[in-house]
This record gives C-alpha cells, sequence and structure tokens, in this order.
C-alpha cells in the first residue's frame, strides 16, 4: 500500500509540474500575440496631443508644428491684423464659419480662443496643398493692391485671410480647419485636447 502511495504521488507530482509546465509556456507564447494587437508606441504619438511653448512667438510672428502628421500654424496677430477681419465679410465665402470647420467655441469672428492667437491646420481645403503665409498689405507680397493679408495656396490660387477664411470664388470650398486645443497657461497650450469634449 505505501508503494502505491508513493507511485501515486509521483504521478501526481509529475502531472502538476507539467501542467505548470504547459500553462506558463501557453502565456509565453501569449504575450507577444496580444502585444502586437496594442497600437505601437508610434501609432500613439503620430496621435497624440501635441503640447507647444508660445512664449517667444511674438506679434505678428507665426510658429509651425506638427500635429497628427499636418502642419499647425500658430500666429500671434496683432491689432492691425485683427482689424482687417470685419473688413473681409462680403468677400469670404463662410464669413460667420457655419460650416464645421472648427470646435463650436471658436465659431466667432477671428476663429479663435484668444483673439490674437490663431490656431490652424496650414493645409488647404481643396487638394490638401500647404498654403503660403502673405501677411503684409498689397504689393508688399506680391498680391493685389486690396489685399490686407493672410495666405495664398501656390497650386491653385485659393486666398485665405488671416483667420483662415476662404475667399469667395476659389477652388477651396471651405475655411481652414481649426484643431480641438487648449491653454495650459498664456505661454503653453495644447493641440489635439481640449476640456469642452470638441
Amino acid at each position: 500500500m505505501s508503494n502505491e502511495q508513493k507511485v501515486d504521488c509521483g504521478r501526481r507530482r509529475l502531472v502538476v509540474t507539467t501542467a505548470a509546465v504547459g500553462g506558463v509556456g501557453a502565456l509565453t507564447a501569449l504575450v507577444p500575440f496580444v502585444s502586437s494587437m496594442l497600437p505601437s508606441e508610434r501609432a500613439k504619438a503620430a496621435g497624440a496631443p501635441v503640447e507647444v511653448d508660445i512664449s517667444k512667438l511674438e506679434p505678428g510672428q507665426m510658429m509651425t508644428v506638427e500635429w497628427r502628421g499636418k502642419p499647425v500654424w500658430i500666429i500671434n496677430r496683432t491689432k492691425d491684423m485683427l482689424e482687417t477681419l470685419p473688413k473681409l465679410d462680403e468677400a469670404v465665402s463662410d464669413p460667420k464659419s457655419d460650416k464645421v470647420q472648427q470646435p463650436e467655441y471658436c465659431k466667432n469672428e477671428t476663429r479663435s480662443i484668444k483673439p490674437e492667437l490663431l490656431v490652424a491646420v496650414g493645409i488647404c481645403t481643396h487638394l490638401g496643398c500647404s498654403p503660403s503665409s502673405k501677411f503684409k498689405h498689397g504689393a508688399e507680397e506680391g498680391m493685389g493692391a486690396d489685399w490686407l493679408g493672410g495666405f495664398l495656396c501656390p497650386c491653385h490660387g485659393s486666398t485665405f485671410d488671416l483667420a483662415g477664411r476662404v475667399f469667395k470664388n476659389k477652388p477651396a470650398p471651405d475655411n481652414l480647419v481649426i484643431p480641438p486645443h487648449m491653454y495650459l497657461s498664456d505661454t503653453r497650450l495644447i493641440i489635439g485636447k481640449d476640456e469642452k469634449g470638441a
């Protein structure tokens, strides 16, 4: 009887050990499989919000950052630049930004949270070209005499004012896109995230 008990005990240990080793092996095999189904760090970074230091952005200057592979312009508009906007309401195709090209909190005359700071995706809404800045008036920028500053898409001639509103009778159908964003302080903002759920 004691021999049978010894045999059963040995078999039991063998079965338990085999099951444990098999379980560890199965878990080891699952880890790379499950990991491959999760988004990579690169993919996470590509869609992640971008924090920007704007402390050195002087009035009249523009800086460009990348968010989700797109150029995003941040423009510190001067008082003179802002004063051009109401003058152009009749010339732009969507003066009140009725089309959804911006978060609700940027649906205003300046298309921004802070009037002086425009944050816009720098891609033409026609075919995805990148417009050039033409901030100076008229002939100084090689534009018409009535030009008050804005952006020119060199590919097909679409023009936008300093709020990213497209002028009438141009190939681009819509205003420039304003991405969701929020201010963390007077000198820092984050693009791709906001607390208003836009």
